[in-house]
């Protein structure tokens, strides 16, 4: 099997990477503006500053209004979203190839020219208020939180990506005008795009599009932080379950031995047919969603497993995941549970390069984070040679009693949870 994808590199003359995959079989083409810093490029007073100037660009540039944006994007049948990450901020857009120059004219203006008007500022304000309510009031959003805050604490990367109502409530016009300036430079930008169009076509339009974005240098974060193995256990008694989130760091997203992790997590909490499903819910009925994840970045990581019981079992669904990591350090893995575990990493891979909105986001990472492009035949081929004893050998690096960090939110009823507890 060959998956060989078309893909070329383009250096415009002030620093901006575009990177380009043909796909003639699409009818559409997807783009995206990729910012090389996020939520932990922040200072402690401006949290959450990243996201609010996200917003901002929606609200209108010096040639068009939210509404005049809203509408030529309806008008071709385009789907215009951002979003905003730990270590990145993301424009993104989709249309027809034939509606590719006016797409592409929308996501150049609203990247390089908002206006950030007063009135709009604080309007969206407002509404960035209210989706921070929103997170605290989805418990399973709210654990992650309190649990990534006490792991990398007083560090940017613990803190909240939409900010907190105090920082939000803070920021300012000629902050987030200052931001904009020192961030959205060709240094320190990525446009990716994936589907039917023409490499130095493309690249000719982007070039006019973007000849006024300043140069400049790639700018780094904070390095990262130290993680600290904490026990967070807080009282909320509107909720009728106990949010656990129990976590320990992991490599780096270009660890060399991010394949052995990456099939860890799949065996212990990556799907219905991982070992902590089959044991905490099938078996014994203690938790309707239980999971483990990864989140690697440039410098660390976390591997965090989530779940939500009762009280009056909580301390039990500690026990029964401690046990897990317990198995996966003392006993390697069968044949059929490592091949098991590989087809379904390598199923959910190349599924989801499917769409073309997914290769474009992958040209962008793979560039921010590898500055060069791993095929999809070197990842599998990477995959098919992780060995049972290397899993295990990543297992007893990462499950160290003494660097488990636990969060419990919820109506805990007395439960209390000692250190002397996490054993594996």
């Amino acid at each position: 099997m060959t998956t060989e994808r078309n893909l070329r590199r383009t250096v415009l003359p002030n620093g901006l990477i575009l990177l380009t995959e043909r796909m003639e079989c699409m009818r559409s083409v997807a783009m995206g503006v990729w910012i090389k810093s996020g939520s932990r490029c922040e200072a402690a007073e401006t949290n959450g500053i990243s996201h609010f100037v996200e917003h901002m660009l929606f609200k209108g540039t010096r040639s068009r209004t939210a509404q005049h944006i809203a509408r030529e994007m309806d008008s071709i049948g385009g789907n215009l979203d951002a979003f905003t990450g730990k270590e990145t901020i993301c424009f993104n857009v989709k249309s027809l190839a034939e509606h590719v120059p006016i797409a592409l004219d929308v996501l150049a203006d609203l990247v390089l020219n908002p206006i950030f008007d007063l009135p709009d500022i604080e309007r969206e304000r407002g509404v960035i208020l209210e989706e921070i309510k929103i997170d605290e009031d989805n418990p399973e959003v709210l654990v992650h939180e309190l649990f990534t805050q006490a792991f990398w604490k007083d560090h940017p990367l613990g803190w909240p990506i939409l900010g907190t109502t105090a920082t939000v409530a803070g920021l300012n016009k000629q902050s987030l005008i200052d931001y904009h300036c020192d961030r959205f430079h060709g240094g320190n930008m990525i446009f990716a795009a994936a589907g039917n169009l023409d490499h130095d076509d493309f690249a000719e339009t982007l070039a006019g599009k973007f000849s006024t974005l300043a140069g400049g240098a790639t700018l780094h974060e904070l390095p990262a932080p130290k993680a600290e193995a904490r026990i967070v256990q807080r009282n909320k008694k509107s909720l009728e379950q106990v949010q656990i989130c129990l976590g320990l760091p992991a490599p780096p997203i270009t660890d060399d031995s991010r394949y052995a992790t990456l099939i860890l997590n799949t065996v212990l909490g990556g799907g219905m047919s991982s070992r902590l499903f089959q044991t905490i819910r099938e078996e014994r009925g203690m938790a309707y969603s239980i999971y483990s994840d990864l989140s690697p970045y440039r410098d660390t990581g976390t591997l965090c497993v989530y779940a939500g019981t009762s009280a009056g079992k909580t301390l039990e669904v500690v026990d029964l995941i401690l046990d897990e990591f317990r198995k996966l350090k003392q006993e390697p893995l069968s044949g059929e549970e490592l091949t098991r575990a590989k087809d379904q990493v390598k199923g959910n891979i190349l599924m989801g390069l499917e769409s073309s909105n997914a290769r474009m986001a992958n040209l962008a990472r793979q560039e921010m984070y590898f500055h060069e492009f791993i095929t999809v035949d070197e990842i599998i081929a990477r995959i098919n040679e992780v060995s049972a004893a290397q899993v295990q050998m990543m297992a007893q690096r990462l499950f160290d009693p003494a660097r488990i960090a636990v969060t419990l939110l919820g109506r805990l009823n007395g439960v209390k949870l000692k250190r002397e507890r996490l054993v594996c």
